[in-house]
């Protein structure tokens, strides 16, 4: 990280862990997020699917929190940890614009101007997120640099936060970036997998066979696995976006096509050609196109507790389709790669086995690609 970032990083870590020991903070968290994001998630059973595919299919409904992704999770309480240490003002960096739109919500609720960091390239396929951030009162600015995408509004976001540290809290929106972002993201978003544990074990009365998330920087996707990590006979699958497929070279299939290196703070598995310089990305989905994945799902897959599978454009287009016709839920595009991975590898998964999809996000965004 540049040197004029280590001290408010620094800062940061102690105000975190200061955050974590008071039950003041926690309890207003949760507070927040049972009245204001309306938790906890209902997991519905996928009936029609589940008849389909010969599996019992169980969807984690991210999709029905307010603003309608798993990103509100974290912004709560992110901005009320800015509230805390009396931050001015609140950035963000956003790709789908779910983030964006819930930083932006976030800052609202607790009075904090909000300024969010968008590639132009992505302001043009989520614009109704554009829009839902600029009616919430944030500043959207224009990315315009490298591919017009999240790396590089990461970049900026980056950039703005070490010209203005003092006053600006910076709002990271997925489970990467330099210490302790990580780690403070799994941990607002792990309400997820505590949810979504105890929910099977009440409708099910044992613990689902595979639980099945997304994977772009990887918020979602660590959010649900943390719960069952101790659990070994649950098989953790986390699906990146193999866009147009790994031999077309337009994908962000980082652990099928790329190699360990450092992207924005964090040593992982990055998009890299042979002199470490960072491969441009593709997805269907703006929330998955991103040349970096998160280190802790880069050590679930050294460690071999988690694997990671890919699944293309095409694929996740359909597996969408799919859920709409069957259950009359709109999946994100993100969201609907896991769905794609369920619906291709059903016989491997074994009949009659029961799997928890993460539904992270619903597909409002996503409907100019859905329906052209």
């Amino acid at each position: 990280m540049p040197e004029t970032l280590v001290e408010p990083l620094r800062e940061l870590e102690a105000a975190y862990d200061e955050a974590k020991r008071d039950r003041g903070f926690r309890a207003r968290l949760g507070r927040e997020l049972a009245t204001y994001v309306g938790r906890p998630t209902p997991l519905t059973f996928a009936d029609r699917l589940s008849k389909e595919l010969g599996l019992r299919v169980w969807l984690k409904r991210e999709d029905l929190t307010h603003t309608g992704a798993h990103k509100i999770n974290n912004t709560v309480g992110q901005v009320l940890l800015a509230v805390r240490m009396k931050k001015k003002r609140v950035i963000a960096e956003t790709g789908a614009g779910q983030h964006g739109v819930a930083t932006a919500a976030a800052a609202a609720r607790f009075g904090l101007p909000c300024r969010v960091y968008m590639g132009t390239e992505d302001m043009a396929r989520q614009a109704p997120n554009v829009g839902r951030m600029r009616f919430l009162g944030a500043e959207v600015v224009p990315v315009e640099a490298g591919s017009r995408t999240l790396k590089d509004a990461t970049s900026e976001a980056l950039r703005a936060w070490s010209a203005d540290s003092r006053e600006t809290f910076y709002v990271l929106g997925s489970a990467l970036g330099p210490h302790p972002y990580p780690g403070m993201v799994r941990d607002f978003q792990s309400v997820i997998g505590r949810e979504a544990r105890a929910q099977i074990l009440k409708e099910e009365g044992r613990l689902p066979r595979e639980v099945v998330a997304c994977v772009g920087g990887g918020s979602n996707s660590i959010g649900i696995f943390t719960a069952f990590i101790k659990d070994e006979r649950v098989r953790l699958t986390g699906v990146e976006a193999g866009g147009r497929g790994l031999a077309s070279g337009e994908h962000a299939a980082r652990f099928a096509g790329g190699r360990p290196g450092v992207l924005h703070g964090t040593y992982t598995y990055l998009l890299q050609d042979k002199d470490g310089q960072v491969l441009p990305t593709h997805s269907v989905s703006a929330g998955l196109d991103y040349p970096a994945v998160g280190p802790e799902h880069a050590e679930l897959r050294r460690s071999g507790r988690a694997r990671y599978v890919f699944a293309t454009d095409t694929e996740a287009l359909r597996a969408a389709a799919e859920l709409g016709r069957l259950e009359g839920i709109l999946p994100a595009l993100e969201s609907s790669h896991a769905l794609a991975y369920v619906l291709r590898e059903r016989r491997k998964i074994g009949r009659s086995q029961t799997v928890i999809v993460n539904l992270s996000g619903r597909g409002d965004k996503d409907l100019a690609t859905l329906c052209p």
